[in-house]
């Protein structure tokens, strides 16, 4: 890796103040950033929602899962 010269840090540094403020407003400026994340996530939560309604809806998963609390309740055996 090469360092610049000590004549071209004055350069640089006046061309990262300059720079700066700029990069810094762009880096800021993450309106709606959060909006999206929740939407997002929100769209995934549905989306699984749906899914287990669907897989709670077949008779199969409904009888294992009869059994399974059945057995769960039954005191002593």
């Amino acid at each position: 890796m090469t360092h610049p010269t000590p004549s071209a840090r004055p350069a640089a540094r006046r061309l990262a103040r300059q720079l700066a403020p700029s990069l810094a407003r762009r880096l800021a400026d993450d309106r709606g950033a959060a909006t999206a994340e929740y939407a997002i996530a929100t769209m995934a939560a549905v989306g699984f929602a749906s899914l287990l309604v669907v897989i709670m809806q077949s008779d199969e998963v409904r009888g294992i899962l009869t059994d399974l609390v059945r057995t769960a309740l039954t005191v002593g055996g």
